[in-house]
Parts: C-alpha cells; structure tokens; sequence
C-alpha cells in the first residue's frame, strides 16, 4: 500500500494514527470488554478496508456492517475477523453466510424461519445474533408492547434446525442525549434487555450479548456486557452535540485546491442564481469541489474553507464539480495552493457544517463521493491510496 500516484483535485485525507489513538482511548475506557468496531457505508466514507486492516491490527475483535454485499468486501480485502450483518440479508443468501463465516442479525420469527428453511436446503448451518427492538422502533423483535410474546419469539428461534444463534444484542434509541426524558428512556431499553436475555439464557446459551453504541459505551462502560459497538467514535467524531468527548481526534479531512483566482469588481455575482453579488472590490478563488464530491449544496454562502491557515467564506451556490471563495484578506493565493474544504485550520469541522445546515456528521462523512481518493496517512505522510475510480 506504499506505490501510488496521485493528482491533487479533490481528495479525502485519512490519519491513521490518529484512528489508533482512538481506538485506545475508547478500550481504555471499557476495562477489557471487546471491540466491535462498526465500519459500514464504508467505513462512514473512510474506507472500510483499510479502517478494518489497520484496527485488526489493534486486535480488534468484530465488525459490523449493514449488509452482506458489505461483509464480502471486506472479507475479498482479506479481513479474518467475525463479521456482523445489522441489517437484513435475503434468506436465499444463507449459504454464502455460511460460506463466508458472517453472522446475520435474526430480526423476526417470520425472517428466522425463512433464513433457517433457506440454510437447510442448502446444507449448512448459519449463525445469528438475535435483535431485540427496546424503544428503537426500527427491527428486531419487540419487547415494548408484548414483552412476553417477543421473549417468546426470540426464544423460538433458537430452536430452528440451520440457524445457530450465539448472540442477541439490541441498539439505543437516545443515548447520545443529556436530556432527563431520553436519560430515563435510554436506562429503560437497557432494563428490557437485560431481563430478556436473562430469560433467553434459561433455554439457550449465548456467548456475545452487546447493547451499547459510540454513546453508550463511552457513558455507560458498565454495560458493556460481552462486546460494545464503536462507531462514529472511532472516526474521532462526537455522537450529537449534547455527548461530546474531547479526547478523541476527528481522522478525515476532505481537502482540494485552488484553479482559478480573479478580481471581482462591485456588482458583479458569483455563480448559479446570483445569489452573491460584491459590493466592493473583492479576489475570488475558485475551488475544485462540488456537490458531487460530497460538500453539500446546502453550505451555499455558509461554509468556511482554510487556505494558508486562514478562513475563507463561501461565495455564491456550490457547483457541481467547483466552489468560490472570498480570499480577499489572503495574500498570495495561486493556482494550486491547497485547501482544507472539512477539517482544521479555519476551516469548518465535520461537526460545525453539520451545525449549519441542519444535519449530523455522520451524513457528511458517509455522503464524501467515491470519485473522490482516499489517502492514508502514517506519521504525517502518505502511505496508500484509496482511488474508487481505479480500484476494485
């Protein structure tokens, strides 16, 4: 992963130094409870197999991704680890599972049946981790309104030839908030699992139970039962403005360079709409990023990018493929002077353009465009090369 070439245009950097310092400091807090380190969409647009590689290292113990297409591309990079599915697969897909070593999240009784029917015709067995829905309300079986008949449903499954469940594990609805009602709910989900798999446990053993999130690891370390999920965390990124843990290092920087630089006399507009028009003398540089690389349209006059340290505005409507900024107060800015469009220096954090338009990190991380190369860094040099266009 050392021989590359790259052309700078628009590209992602990633410090993996700063993802094994996170990695230690989130096991730090958890007292020896295994890691599974959640790396789906891509490892939340890092890439998801050299975050893998580089945590495996670190001893990581499992991954999580969403689906199946995701757990055997990881296993096609040479990822040994046990992998979990946390959404669904096709029940027609059960001998891959199986052939691959991927553990499928057991959501339902209807889906556990259909899976377990689907392995037996195809002869082999495949493992599951049952999933409880406390308060999420997105799948697993619910233990809200019928706590009764879901521990019965979870119970049921266990039972069924071609399916061997070695865990069950559920996910927080409201962890990553500080409000009292949401304190309260997060503590309940946590209750409701806790006396399900007490009661699972009485008919069938189960050696993986995990519960926690980024956030809930992170606050809750006592629950960490067999396994927590890191998530966002391990990008170094906070689980909501209300939970925020300064010890840990945003990885990602998405950064570009400078095409174009021009004098702008007063009246005259930048870009679509012209929606900014200078009201005074004013240099204007252009960028080589767009909404197709994945900087939203939406920071349109809000964003603030950093060239040589210093804070530029955004002008105008986000482009496609290009952007303006006011570098007005930024001496000698030439055509390909680079920039941190995401990250430090001036520019704004994943966190703070997330603040601005009304959404989360975690979307403007995963939302980074495959066109655009990863680059890896190690000790603050590049060491590989991750280009979507090029590489399969």
């Amino acid at each position: 992963m050392t021989d590359f070439s790259f052309e700078p245009h628009c590209w992602v950097e990633v410090d993996l130094d700063a993802l094994r310092r996170n990695f230690r400091t989130i096991r730090s807090q958890l007292g020896g409870t295994p890691i599974c380190a959640v790396i789906k969409a891509d490892a939340y647009g890092h890439g998801d197999r050299v975050i893998a590689r580089t945590l495996a290292e670190e001893s990581v113990k499992w991954f999580a991704v969403s689906c199946l297409a995701e757990a055997l591309h990881l296993r096609r990079g040479g990822v040994q680890q046990p992998i979990l599915v946390l959404g669904m697969t096709q029940p027609n897909q059960a001998a891959i599972l199986a052939h691959e070593k991927v553990t499928q999240a057991v959501f339902s009784l209807e889906y556990a049946q259909a899976l377990a029917a689907a392995a037996r015709r195809a002869g082999v067995t495949v493992e599951g981790h049952l999933k409880a829905d406390t308060g999420m309300g997105r799948i697993g079986f619910d233990l809200r309104a019928d706590f009764e008949g879901g521990v019965h449903g979870l119970c049921a499954c266990c039972n069924l030839p071609g399916l061997e469940i070695t865990g069950m594990f559920q996910h927080f609805a409201a962890a990553d908030s500080r409000e009292a009602d949401d304190i309260a709910f997060t503590k309940h989900q946590h209750d409701l699992f806790c006396r399900a798999v007490e009661q699972v446990r009485q008919v069938h053993p189960l050696t993986t139970v995990h519960c926690c999130n980024s956030a809930g690891l992170m606050l809750h370390p006592d629950w960490g039962m067999d396994l927590v999920r890191a998530g966002i965390i391990l990008y170094g990124e906070d689980p909501s403005g209300e939970v925020r843990f300064p010890e840990l290092t945003p990885i990602m920087q998405l950064k570009t360079v400078v095409s174009h630089v021009k004098e702008l006399l007063p009246g005259e507009s930048v870009s679509y709409g012209r929606t900014f028009t200078a009201k005074s003398p004013m240099r204007v540089a252009t960028l080589c990023c767009g909404y197709a690389d994945g900087y939203p349209r939406l920071l349109s006059g809000k964003g603030m990018v950093s060239i040589h340290g210093q804070s530029a505005p955004v002008l105008g409507r986000v482009c496609m493929d290009q952007m303006m900024v006011d570098v007005s107060n930024i001496p000698d800015v030439h055509i390909g002077d680079e920039v941190i469009v995401l990250g430090q220096g001036g520019a704004d954090t994943m966190f703070t353009a997330a603040e601005k338009i009304g959404t989360i990190s975690y979307e403007l991380m995963c939302g980074i465009s495959r066109r655009v190369p990863r680059i890896y860094l190690e000790q603050g040099e590049p060491a590989g090369l991750c280009d979507y266009l090029v590489t399969t």
